[in-house]
């Protein structure tokens, strides 16, 4: 799960404790920490997405049971850190029709559509379908208090701007980009995260990229390679900008580590 989805495993086949019962494929953790469902199903199944919305109901009307087997599982740090304004939902399947694809984009919740196919009896793949955002309110509020954050308010206009401009430039990388709201960083996702943005700084930004540090030319002052380092968000590769030009050379490298998401 971790290799493939970038979620951190919790448990398999959890039985739910309410009047229908039911099993939870597994559960985990994603890279910011929020819930995640994951639901398995060979070939194509209708059912996969109302069966796991219906397990996302449970977990959200049982956040402390779900607290307590990360407490077991991963320890009394990440429980409390929990990312509860942005649980999702991802549903692996041999294929999806048209109608799951547009059955999505009417939920309020993150879901993520994902087909997998062999290549032979050794290998297999996951192609991304559909992924929608989800839009709850407590992630309105943490974009609120982000954007009027007295570290961002009080920064010169110059950074301020060049931070949109990272913003729209990561967005703009193709489908099914998600944003996600942290204190310490914003990340952005396909399955997995491929750029953490820390807050703008008196001068500079910074950016995480999971591009692979050993496979591009490092400059000093602008790209290091932070493996092991304690830093925020994910990611070995961290960007320094400080302005425009600074961003306009970043972007095949926030091509690069969206690839490889």
């Amino acid at each position: 799960m971790e290799t493939m989805l970038g979620v951190t495993f919790l448990a398999s086949e959890y039985v739910i404790d309410c009047v229908d019962g039911g099993r939870i494929d597994s559960l985990g953790l994603d890279e910011n920490g929020a819930p995640v469902i994951v639901e398995y199903k060979r070939g194509t199944d209708a059912g996969v997405i109302n069966q796991g919305l219906y397990y996302m109901a449970w977990l959200m009307n049982h956040k402390d049971a779900f607290r307590s087997l990360v407490r077991d599982r991963l320890g009394v740090s990440a429980a409390s850190q929990i990312l509860w304004s942005a649980p999702r939902l991802i549903c692996v399947a041999g294929d999806f029709t048209r109608y799951d694809a547009h059955a999505v984009r009417e939920h309020r919740r993150s879901i993520d559509l994902v087909r997998y196919q062999y290549f032979g009896s050794d290998h297999f793949a996951l192609e991304t379908v559909a992924s929608v955002t989800g839009h709850s309110a407590g992630a309105k509020r943490m974009r609120r208090r982000a954007v009027g954050a007295p570290s961002a308010r009080n920064q010169g206009s110059t950074v301020s701007e060049l931070a949109q401009a990272v913003e729209e430039a990561l967005l703009g990388l193709g489908g099914g980009v998600t944003r996600v709201q942290r204190k310490q960083y914003t990340a952005f996702q396909r399955l997995r995260n491929f750029a953490c943005v820390c807050p703008p700084q008196q001068t500079k930004i910074l950016v995480s990229l999971k591009a692979d540090p050993n496979a591009v030319e490092l400059i000093p002052g602008f790209t290091r390679d932070v493996t092991g380092l304690g830093h925020h968000g994910t990611g070995d590769l961290e960007l320094q900008l400080r302005k425009e030009q600074d961003l306009e050379r970043a972007r095949d490298l926030f091509r690069l580590s969206y690839a490889v998401a």
